[in-house]
């Protein structure tokens, strides 16, 4: 078994997922594809209209035909930080202690391998594609803001792991 964490990205209001999830889970499809042992851990717990982003790409998945069994859900966490720690829980309960890979927006990739190796995983990347229709400003911005973010999100799985 090979965990696939399929971080979350904001619902748009009525529930419906946005570019970046569904290049997201789209990226995990095609990882998939070339791994049959998959399991799909998608997590984000922000609700939108009643769905999670979990929710909404386990429904994706099942969706493109990958079987129930083959999912589990994390659709408690209200950011990055909570979904790492989260997943790491999940699996860990679940007796796994592998290597993992880690899909999300290829801007966002940093910060998410970070916190996971900082919680003691060996990971795997797969990136999702930035939309190609952001401004440069735009598309500096995302790019900027992980740096100050990936430092504080790994000091706090840190603390999280060392009170563990």
């Amino acid at each position: 078994m090979l965990p696939v964490i399929v971080f979350g990205a904001a619902l748009y209001p009525d529930g419906s997922p946005r570019p970046a999830l569904l290049a997201r889970v789209q990226a995990a499809l095609g990882f998939g594809a070339r791994h049959s042992d998959s399991l799909y851990v998608v997590t984000g717990g922000v609700p939108q209209s009643g769905r999670t982003e979990a929710d909404v790409m386990a429904d994706l998945l099942l969706s493109a035909g990958v079987p129930e069994k083959a999912i589990l859900r994390e659709d408690r966490s209200a950011d990055t930080c909570d979904s790492a720690i989260a997943c790491t829980k999940l699996l860990r309960e679940q007796g796994y202690d592998g290597p993992v890979a880690v899909v999300t927006s290829d801007f966002h990739m940093m910060r998410c391998v970070a916190m996971l190796r900082a919680l003691g995983w060996i990971t795997v990347a797969v990136p999702a594609p930035s939309r190609a229709d952001l401004s440069r400003g735009r598309r500096l911005w995302v790019h900027l803001r992980e740096y100050p973010a990936t430092a504080w999100d790994v000091l706090l799985v840190l603390i999280w792991r060392f009170r563990q």
